[in-house]
């Protein structure tokens, strides 16, 4: 794609990536065959092509974004599907990152829009402020289809909607020493709302890494990997976030040592492998960040490098939903599906899995109707593989089908726990 941004443009290095982007776009239009938002509403506009030369006007006349601009690109997932499909590499990840960025900064939403997003960027990334936010919901439950009549309203509908009726007790952190000999050393990022939604993943994973023999750091400090407001386009805080996270883990390699950071969330995942980049420009960070993103592994990935023993057949079908996170942003295809054959399990793919099911950390509740309608597609899909159990490696993932369907959904490393000899998951009891 030709472009024309002056000299004093590209001396911003925002700017200057994005215009390095944009030049690989070559108007194919392969993406648009993968893109969710543009299989689902047929606009051009609503496709990564029609989004690039969306930020392509705005950005090369340095244009602040309008109403017009932000809703096609509020109508973007970032699922990615559409740089596994790309034949030229156009790196779109970054491309509607910087766009995202360029958003927050130059346009000023409508007010009941400003505070939705004030309030999900103050509430989701602290777990005690999320656990209180989902017991209030518990009192708004009942109005939310009074409020989803109104359409500025209807991202607090859906809050109220995807809200549980109950929450688990969070589980204390575990301790002990392995239970047999050491084969290696790793922090698992604790998050932010999954431990508030479903604790037991975590406690899964710890489970079956002792028995493995692998120890488990516990380094304090580490919180919310930046994700979701990043996403948004809040960087700064994305930021601060990052560097948090990357303090308390490079203290604990220079301690003690780590072989890996286990992320068992893979949107999780997706953003602290990009910390290298998100810190590139920070002299006092771009290397501790650079680190930690080669340390950074989904629990199926390290997982696939202990050559896990052979399984009996439990008799169980698994249906795989690969998270967008997973293969779309990670690369992350075979490992999981082959643990989980190699656990004894026989393992389903759902037609159209490089759809999203419209999670996308706070696109179900920002944009609700388009979400519902790829839940929707995405559901029909998997229980048509007519398979035991969904597996999947995402907690957004996992509350979002879960919402949509009666069959059980589980994460990846809870079956394998209990292939290895953990409990049987309470979901499937």
């Amino acid at each position: 794609m030709q472009t024309n941004f002056t000299a004093e443009q590209l001396a911003d290095p925002h700017v200057a990536e994005s215009e390095a982007i944009l030049r690989r776009c070559v108007h194919c239009g392969f993406c648009t065959a993968t893109c969710p938002t543009y299989v689902t509403l047929g606009n051009e506009l609503d496709s990564p092509r029609g989004r690039i030369y969306l930020i392509k006007d705005m950005l090369e006349n340095g244009r602040a974004a309008d109403a017009e601009v932000v809703k096609h690109l509020d109508r973007c997932l970032s699922c990615l599907a559409c740089t596994t499909t790309c034949p030229s590499g156009v790196d779109y990840m970054h491309l509607i990152d910087n766009a995202r960025v360029h958003v927050e900064n130059t346009y000023r939403r409508p007010l009941v829009d400003r505070l939705i997003r004030n309030v999900l960027a103050f509430v989701l990334p602290y777990p005690s402020r999320f656990r209180a936010a989902l017991k209030l919901a518990r009192i708004g439950k009942p109005f939310g289809p009074l409020l989803g009549r109104f359409s500025p309203l209807k991202p607090l509908a859906a809050m109220l909607t995807l809200a549980p009726a109950t929450l688990p007790q969070p589980i204390p952190q575990q301790s002990g020493p392995s239970a047999v000999a050491k084969r290696g050393r790793v922090a698992i990022l604790a998050g932010c709302a999954q431990p508030v939604l479903d604790p037991r993943i975590n406690e899964a994973t710890e489970r079956l890494l002792t028995r493995l023999g692998v120890e488990i750091a516990r380094p304090k400090g580490e919180g919310c990997c930046g994700a979701l407001v990043h996403h948004m386009g809040r960087e700064e805080q994305a930021l601060d976030f990052a560097r948090r996270n990357v303090d308390v883990w490079i203290e604990e390699v220079e301690k003690r040592g780590l072989d890996a950071i286990i992320i068992t969330a893979s949107g999780c995942g997706t953003t602290i492998k990009d910390y290298g980049h998100m810190l590139r420009l920070d002299p006092a960070y771009a290397e501790k960040a650079r680190r930690v993103s080669a340390l950074a592994k989904d629990i199926t990935e390290y997982l696939a490098m202990l050559d896990l023993p052979k399984q009996e057949s439990r008799g169980l079908t698994v249906a795989y939903h690969s998270a967008c996170s997973m293969q779309h942003g990670q690369k992350i295809t075979l490992q999981p599906k082959s643990l989980l054959r190699n656990a004894g399990f026989a393992v389903r793919d759902p037609a159209e899995g490089h759809l999203c099911c419209g999670s996308a950390g706070t696109y179900n509740i920002l944009q609700p109707e388009i979400s519902a309608q790829l839940k929707a597609r995405k559901v029909k899909n998997i229980e048509a593989t007519k398979a035991d159990i969904i597996a999947t490696g995402n907690i957004g993932c996992m509350t979002q089908i879960a919402s949509g369907t009666a069959m059980p959904i589980v994460h990846t490393v809870e079956l394998l726990d209990w292939a290895y000899g953990g409990p049987k998951p309470d979901k499937l009891s």
